[in-house]
């Protein structure tokens, strides 16, 4: 029962953080923008392997970003601090200014107009920097920081939890993408644009949370050493 507790508390952690700066639904509009006069097929096809390419980010950003971290010197610590400021900036960013990122994702998207279609634009740009960039790259390390650094029977639930909920945004983004006109025409850019400052406020706190836990260790470490 414990088991399936902290995968499902894991989860609820990374679900609404990843969510928050992914914003499949903001994407969405912007998606049906750029390709809009491609066959549905095309942009179905296409939609879908956004997602699975978003997927392999996020997973990869999950499982070795705090390891890599490390392998350059970085403490855990340190990691949650700098990666918890990181995300609440940017909560605080899309809070007060979400249209600034968006017209950033937009610009992103629409550069590629001047190339053929035939080449992979699912990964760059439309994965990379458009739905999965250096923003979640940053959120998804930081929440790797948080994983427990004693007994491996923690990081099992840690990991399924956080996995999960990567794979969970990842569908949803295959989802809005493929029926993007759908999205358009059920929600529109003032209910998006609220539903994007609601996640940006948790992303926030999320962020501070980080940044607290970071700044305890570190503070418990010293006091630690002291004595």
């Amino acid at each position: 029962m414990e088991f399936w507790s902290a995968i499902t508390a894991n989860f609820l952690i990374a679900f609404p953080a990843l969510f928050s700066i992914v914003n499949p639904l903001g994407g969405a509009l912007i998606y049906s923008q750029i390709t809009i006069g491609r066959p549905v097929s095309e942009r179905t096809w296409l939609a879908w392997r956004v997602a699975f390419y978003s997927a392999i980010v996020m997973l990869v950003s999950l499982l070795i970003g705090a390891t890599l971290m490390s392998f350059f010197g970085v403490s855990i610590d340190a990691l949650r601090v700098a990666g918890g400021t990181v995300v609440a900036v940017s909560g605080w960013r899309m809070l007060y200014n979400p249209q600034e990122t968006e017209d950033r994702k937009q610009d992103h998207a629409t550069a590629d107009k001047a190339h053929a279609w035939g080449s992979d634009v699912a990964f760059f740009p439309l994965t990379m920097p458009f739905t999965t960039g250096p923003g979640t790259i940053s959120v998804a390390i930081a929440l790797s920081a948080t994983r427990p650094t004693s007994p491996v029977a923690e990081l099992l639930p840690f990991y399924a939890g956080v996995c999960g909920a990567a794979l969970a945004i990842a569908l949803l983004v295959g989802i809005c993408y493929a029926y993007a006109e759908r999205v358009v025409d059920l929600l529109g850019p003032a209910r998006t644009r609220i539903l994007t400052r609601l996640s940006a406020f948790l992303l926030l706190c999320i962020g501070v949370q980080v940044l607290l836990t970071g700044v305890q260790g570190a503070l418990e470490h010293v006091i630690a050493l002291k004595h």
